[in-house]
């Protein structure tokens, strides 16, 4: 296996998107190359999704034994953490599931080649060694903010030049830097460096509230540090549900974090002890404040990564930052505007999720060898962040229903009412349902609290199978548990609530 060149299918990236795609193009018997230049899993598993949940998890721990302990008849003396053995968890964690794609490669005799993949032109991937990628493109460090293909330059020749007929891309996403002030990976840096600091820092400014920055916002000051959220917009999480982004501010608000919503960040500077930052508010310029602190996160989103993959004679059409592909088209077949090079993922644009990912990525191969698979639902996509308490959600907000001028119910259930979350000792949030006025379909649902993440599932099924609020109330859920919320909102749709 090791000398072949020619295969059925190249996937170029090892992350949600590829190695599924990988191992479904493999179980239809094809013959399948995956080139990864970092480690299998890709970020979502090395350096995103899994890590950051691994550092929650310690987060919630500490912070509840520090926090409600003793709400709980427990008490202890001397509570401590050890920095290191929280980071070096996470990095265990990702490392074991990195593992294990290469085991499930082999077992379906799938070819993994690692190193930096070049398309020169179509059926034809070229593989080169990291150091003999030019300087000004760094592997492990692709260009920001690039929505041009970056000019490549090799030192040597290729390790191994495969061909196939088939090639697809699933190389990701890049993180967004503010304009003027570039990732240094020390002072203004990325998730990625978030998540694996040497030492806690004692000031910490995250500029975006979205999920990425709302989880670092969360683990940060749970283990004590003075954390500041900027946001554009006038809230935080902006992307859901306005009752949700109002819960969730209230409960950071709480906790510690000091929020800026309705600021934008207007330049950073680093200084000797950290960084310099002037925030002005959005609809008043003349209201500036300096905030200072040890470190930056930057996280305003995302661009696809395809720095140095190919050339731009190759012909591949890019759009907003992103390889250009059908993908939220009927019929869709991810192929680009080169025959026989198909994109799916992150790289092709938003919703950036990892299950979304692997959805396309299944999708693509199965239609690219003629099986026939449904459209992926992109109305009907679950979003989840995962800090404290949890948000999850699913198909329209009470807001997108006003502006597009649909009818509709709403029924909203707090945990406060549920007998489940105070044993737990978490009452935190409410389970929200939107439904159709004249068919009583269910059109959304927003949760915040606790193991909501878990919850919206139930939610995705009743999307998919175009269930109604009658339906959700003839489930029996069981009791107790947190889902019985979901139960209670379906009444309230109607007004029959039954606990609240």
């Amino acid at each position: 296996m090791a000398n072949q060149t020619q295969f059925d299918l190249i996937v170029v990236g090892g992350g949600p998107a590829g190695y599924v795609a990988a191992i479904r193009a493999a179980q239809m018997g094809k013959s399948v190359a995956c080139v990864e230049r970092d480690a299998l899993g890709g970020v979502c598993l090395n350096w995103g999704c899994i890590p950051t949940k691994a550092l929650i998890a310690g987060a919630e721990m500490y912070s509840k034994i520090q926090h409600e302990g003793e709400d709980f008849g427990i008490k202890v003396e001397g509570l401590s953490y050890d920095w290191d053995k929280i980071i070096g968890r996470s990095r265990s964690v990702a490392g074991n599931l990195s593992n294990g794609i290469g085991f499930l490669f082999k077992k379906n005799k799938i070819t993994h080649f690692a190193g930096h993949a070049f398309i020169p032109k179509a059926g034809m991937v070229s593989i080169y060694d990291h150091a003999d990628v030019d300087a000004s493109i760094d592997p492990k460090r692709p260009a920001i903010d690039q929505d041009m293909p970056a000019e490549v330059r090799f030192t040597s020749k290729p390790k191994y030049t495969l061909k196939a007929d088939k090639i697809l891309i699933a190389t990701g996403a890049s993180p967004r830097a503010l304009p003027g002030a570039p990732f240094d990976g020390e002072k203004i840096i990325t998730s990625k460096e978030a998540m694996n600091l040497p030492e806690k820092p004692e000031k910490l400014l995250v500029v975006g509230s979205g999920a990425i920055g709302m989880e670092f916002a969360y683990f940060y000051n749970a283990f004590g540090t003075e954390v500041t959220v900027v946001e554009m917009l006038d809230r935080v999480l902006p992307v859901e549900d306005l009752d949700v982004s109002k819960a969730a501010e209230k409960a950071f608000k709480k906790q510690g974090v000091n929020i800026l919503t309705g600021h934008v960040t207007k330049s950073i500077e680093t200084t000797d002890a950290g960084i310099k930052a002037v925030v002005t508010k959005v609809d008043d310029e003349s209201k500036t404040q300096t905030i200072e602190a040890d470190k930056v996160l930057v996280a305003i989103g995302v661009r696809g990564r395809f720095d140095g993959l190919f050339e731009d004679g190759l012909g591949i059409e890019l759009f907003k930052g992103h390889i250009k592909t059908d993908y939220k088209a009927p019929g869709a077949d991810y192929q680009t505007s080169v025959p026989g090079i198909y994109a799916v993922g992150d790289v092709i644009g938003p919703p950036w999720l990892a299950h979304v990912a692997s959805e396309e990525a299944i999708l693509c191969v199965e239609r690219m060898y003629g099986h026939d698979a449904p459209d992926v639902d992109y109305s009907s996509i679950p979003g989840c962040t995962y800090c404290n308490p949890q948000v999850a959600s699913i198909g329209f907000t009470e807001q997108a229903c006003k502006e597009q001028g649909i009818e509709y119910n709403v029924g909203k259930f707090p945990f406060a009412a549920s007998g489940k979350a105070q044993a737990l000792g978490d009452t935190t949030g409410f389970v929200k349902l939107i439904t159709g006025k004249e068919h009583n379909e269910i059109l959304g649902a927003h949760m915040i609290g606790e193991g909501v993440t878990e919850m919206i599932a139930e939610m995705g099924l009743a999307r998919r199978l175009e269930a109604t609020a009658e339906e959700l109330i003839a489930t029996i859920h069981a009791h107790p548990t947190m889902s019985e919320a979901v139960h209670e909102a379906a009444l309230g749709t109607d007004g029959r609530m039954i606990h609240f």
